[in-house]
């Protein structure tokens, strides 16, 4: 889920801090991808039409995830990215109790509308009902890895949340940003989230790329208060007041500055708190997340071993071997751009390590001004 309704908010309130984007402009570029949410997207759109949609093998396999992964990452990589595959690892306990309990109950309803929908011999409902009880398994991510590891492509076990580690990667100028549907990889702090980038090229969805300096620049907020909204719009890990959305979290936290100050001056007749509002939890945990030390060196770009995807893929797997052939010459032609280096990293030698607050952009301005001035008198001096 991410942060709900931020996105929105965002388009509305910063327009700025977001641009389209093709696939094509993120050549030379290294991402973090959240592998747990595109796994969770493959299961979803690769399918045929109808009930019983997902495909599957001879012996009733789903391969659904490794279409998606085969296909989308050498689509990645004749483009001239780099990906990186970052996987969930164990979620904070606090999340675990409350996420579960909601899944499931969710996945309960979604089991009883399917049911209900096959009484009726409703096809559309049926299958509308089977993707909401499509659930990333143990295997899904154990065979997605094998595929990875034959296509020589990285990929990091995150001891956390995927998009925690993919965002500490961005922030260390390790990759150029995170590539994920969450909207709280920006709480987290990654300087660039990037989504629908896995998505079907049949959907026709632009890329969108948010910047989180400029999020903080034109909604004036800090990281701190930033974070504060977030947690007031509702996320995975709390429970949320009713009543306060999007727009009136932004609005408090702006009038009040963070939420302790606001808790003291709610108005107890219109909004209830929650006795499992864990919001100090939560800002912990977006602040100085569980991660995994990483650095450019332990991410290392193999040669495709294209004999153990034909084996695993076809002979095990049942796909067509005229088709994976396809696809590895595809990759094999394209390699070569993925190491090619982008004309401005020739420029930008260390890439941003921090995100900038409304005060700190006005320091730097500050300093320009008094740039300029200098250059003036030098100017005055020389003539």
């Amino acid at each position: 889920m991410g942060i709900k309704g931020l996105s929105k908010l965002l388009q509305e309130l910063a327009p700025s801090s977001f641009k389209e984007q093709e696939l094509k402009s993120y050549f030379g570029r290294i991402l973090a991808v959240d592998a747990s949410m595109a796994l969770y997207q493959f299961l979803i759109a690769v399918r045929q039409q109808g009930v019983n949609g997902q495909l599957t093998n001879d012996v009733g396999d789903v391969t659904s995830h490794l279409v998606g992964i085969f296909y989308r990452t050498i689509r990645m990589v004749e483009n001239g990215l780099k990906p990186v595959f970052v996987f969930d690892g164990k979620p904070p306990d606090f999340k675990e109790m409350k996420e579960l309990q909601k899944r499931q109950e969710n996945r309960e309803k979604a089991q009883q509308e399917y049911k209900d929908a096959q009484d009726l011999e409703n096809e559309e409902k049926m299958a509308q009902m089977e993707k909401r009880l499509v659930k990333v398994n143990k295997q899904h991510v154990e065979e997605t890895q094998r595929l990875l590891d034959c296509l020589g492509i990285p990929w990091i076990q995150a001891s956390g949340e995927a998009e925690a580690q993919c965002a500490y990667m961005a922030r260390k100028g390790i990759v150029y940003g995170t590539a994920t549907e969450d909207m709280d990889a920006l709480t987290f702090g990654t300087p660039r989230l990037i989504r629908h980038l896995t998505m079907s090229e049949a959907r026709k969805m632009p890329i969108l790329e948010f910047d989180l300096n400029k999020v903080l620049i034109e909604l004036k907020v800090t990281m701190d208060q930033f974070i504060d909204i977030c947690i007031l719009c509702g996320c995975d890990y709390s429970a949320s007041i009713r009543g306060i959305g999007p727009k009136k979290a932004f609005e408090y936290i702006t009038k009040y500055g963070n939420i302790e100050t606001l808790l003291k001056n709610l108005d107890e007749t219109k909004y209830k708190v929650p006795d499992n509002f864990l919001f100090d939890e939560c800002r912990k945990l977006f602040k100085n997340p569980d991660v995994n030390e990483v650095n450019e060196q332990s991410i290392k770009w193999k040669e495709c071993n294209e004999e153990n995807v034909l084996k695993f893929l076809v002979e095990e797997k049942g796909f067509n071997e005229e088709r994976v052939k396809g696809g590895l010459k595809r990759l094999k032609d394209s390699k070569g751009k993925a190491s090619q280096q982008r004309l401005d990293s020739f420029f930008q030698l260390e890439p941003p390590k921090s995100v900038s607050t409304p005060n700190s952009i006005g320091k730097k301005r500050k300093q320009m001004e008094s740039l300029k001035k200098s250059d003036k008198k030098n100017d005055k001096n020389k003539k």
